[in-house]
């Protein structure tokens, strides 16, 4: 029996008091909250307020790790909901407070299994994904350790406000995009606007190097393998008739595949440092917040695929041709562990396809209504693939055994 009541109003009062980065102390308190009196092994990070919860089921099966997502963003919710954020500047605009609901629900649904699941289940509350590395955080504190012997799969489900509420979607191989940070620091000399042939001006430089790295992108790389630069904050000088001594600019790169990941950090450094040679100038390059491509395993995202299928029908499967723009740290997971990333639409009926707001934005909704398929969809993965030993084959489909 799914604790709904208990979902809805974990998720509203997570979505009341939202919490940013690796520290969340509040946040972990209702989780724990949450799974009191389950019978469950549970660790607390310490270097993140985040939650291991480990339960045991029958001796010497595998183990498959479920993952929930805990922070918020810093962003000024405009809902206008009866629980909307108390805390100003931050909002779970993501939806990660349905993630911790939903994560929170399989552990009751788990647990009421008992002995009869063939294996272990490792509940991952990660703090700490919205550009603060929580996976990586928690990898490095042993997590895929936590039930004695690393995890045989990894799921995760992500909620999307622009979807239709109950429908799943997920692809295999490349699912989200590689994500890093460039900062690009121009020293020169300043000077007056009126002579700068003495001075040695940062900025035609900046502005040549801007223009230069969007260009590289569509000479240098596959259309059909893509790779993205946005330059989103320039700064340089405080008056038109100073020249200023330093500019700088910062852009987010997108990669869909790991060898352009490494590729387009290097051009792009030799372009920057090229051009402010050309210049006389020199260039301070701060390349980082580096998070690997998403990408999935084509068995077990196939067997994912037929787990909804096998819970609500074909119906509920939408298709996924592209892989998503956005990044996630849940990539250092699927990097170390086969497993797939789902996303499940959670659009309140009440919004209109053309009015609903993207995940990020203040006006982003989501439907409490989605909490109970998605705990139902992490709970049955996991008792699915606990009955399978190793990797699973490569097929279109799967006939697992029902579990009753």
């Amino acid at each position: 029996m799914i604790p709904t009541g208990l979902l809805v109003s974990l998720r509203r009062a997570l979505h009341e008091d939202p919490e940013l980065g690796l520290e969340l102390p509040r946040t972990q308190r209702r989780v724990l909250a949450a799974l009191a009196g389950l019978p469950l092994e549970i660790t607390l990070g310490t270097a993140a307020t985040s939650v291991t919860a480990v339960l045991r089921g029958r001796g010497g099966g595998p183990a498959v790790l479920l993952r929930a997502d805990m922070d918020a963003l810093p962003v000024q919710e405009e809902t206008g909901l009866p629980y909307a954020s108390r805390n100003p500047g931050v909002m779970h605009a993501c939806g990660h407070d349905l993630h911790t609901a939903m994560l929170v629900g399989a552990a009751h649904l788990l647990c009421a299994a008992g002995d009869e699941l063939p294996g272990d289940v490792i509940l991952m509350f990660q703090p700490g994904e919205e550009g603060h590395d929580g996976a990586g955080v928690m990898l490095a504190e042993g997590l895929l350790e936590a039930a004695g012997r690393p995890p045989i799969a990894a799921y995760a489900l992500h909620v999307q406000s622009v979807r239709q509420a109950g429908t799943f979607a997920t692809r295999s191989g490349t699912v989200l995009s590689g994500t890093a940070r460039m900062r690009v620091t121009v020293h020169g000399r300043g000077g007056h606007g009126a002579v700068p042939h003495r001075a040695l001006d940062p900025v035609p430089p900046l502005a040549e190097m801007i223009t230069a790295v969007h260009a590289l992108v569509t000479r240098r790389f596959d259309a059909f393998d893509p790779v993205v630069v946005t330059v989103g904050h320039v700064s340089a000088g405080s008056l038109g008739t100073v020249i200023p001594a330093s500019a700088c600019f910062e852009a987010t790169v997108r990669t869909y595949s790991e060898a352009n990941r490494v590729a387009v950090r290097r051009l792009l450094c030799e372009l920057v440092t090229g051009i402010a040679a050309a210049h006389g100038v020199t260039a301070e390059i701060d390349y980082g917040a580096e998070l690997p491509v998403t990408v999935t395993d084509p068995a077990e995202t196939a067997f994912a695929r037929d787990t909804v299928e096998h819970l609500w029908g074909a119906r509920r499967l939408a298709g996924m041709p592209h892989p998503h723009p956005a990044s996630e740290d849940f990539s250092r997971v699927l990097a170390r562990v086969p497993g797939a990333f789902v996303f499940l639409g959670a659009r309140p009926a009440h919004v209109a396809p053309d009015e609903a707001q993207e995940n990020h934005s203040p006006r982003a909704e989501f439907d409490d209504a989605v909490l109970p398929d998605g705990a139902r969809l992490l709970a049955e993965l996991a008792t699915r693939r606990l009955r399978v030993t190793g990797r699973l084959p490569i097929v279109d489909g799967y006939s697992i055994p029902d579990h009753g």
